[in-house]
């Protein structure tokens, strides 16, 4: 537990959360289904619903989006006094040597990294690609059940429901992207720029309280 408390406290939170954001859906849910005259559902039921579906996949995929653009963008952006950049001077891919692969890899080095090739070229790029991939995949997630909420209202006020396609060009569909990538964007650039002249002692995010403003690249 000790060795892996970081992310058994971080999944320790996500369920928690789904947890609360579960039961105050539901009652939020069923309170409009109240006001619509419709009956109240279960707990069990609630879980099933494109409504509580939509409202994960929205918050799951803005969040793989913010990794997978931070992860690509810093192989060549850099920015002079943050932690959250490389140091000035090193955009770009790097040297195998200075990646350790190939001829230049430990032997304690992953396998495919001791490769080279394809499977080289692809675990090089194995987190992107599992960012990228889980990003896309939340965003249909988001997109199907997002239809099938945005229908369900269509249908209780008389009005014709949208194909799948339809839907991808709504409004509704767009403004649920739209303002929980708003949020991550500003996340990142905050913490990037922040990190240029505050610290907090002890964590990784953070140079060393004493390094200077203009140190890039270093951990505390």
């Amino acid at each position: 537990m000790r060795e892996n408390g970081l992310t058994l406290f971080f999944g320790l939170l996500l369920l928690l959360a789904l947890l609360g954001q579960s039961v105050a859906g539901r009652a939020e849910f069923n309170n409009q289904q109240l006001a619509d005259g419709l009956e109240q559902v279960s707990y069990a039921q609630y879980l099933t619903t494109s409504d509580f579906a939509v409202d994960v996949a929205e918050n799951w995929q803005s969040e793989f989006l913010q990794f997978f653009l931070f992860i690509m963008v810093t192989v060549w952006l850099v920015q002079r006094g943050s932690t959250e950049s490389k140091e000035l001077g090193k955009e770009g891919k790097e040297s195998d040597e200075d990646q350790k692969v190939g001829e230049y890899a430990r032997p304690d080095a992953p396998a495919w990294a001791r490769a080279g090739g394809l499977r080289l070229g692809i675990y090089s790029r194995s987190l992107g690609l599992a960012m990228g991939s889980i990003f896309l995949l939340s965003w249909l997630a988001q997109s199907i059940a997002g239809r099938a909420a945005y229908n369900g209202q269509q249908l209780s006020q008389l009005e014709d429901p949208v194909s799948w396609v339809g839907y991808l060009g709504s409004a509704d569909f767009w403004s649920r992207s739209l303002q929980n990538w708003q949020s991550e964007f500003l996340a990142v650039a905050a913490m990037a720029a922040l990190s240029i002249y505050l610290r907090q002692r002890g964590s990784p995010e953070s140079k060393p309280v004493g390094s200077p403003h203009t140190t890039t690249g270093e951990e505390g």
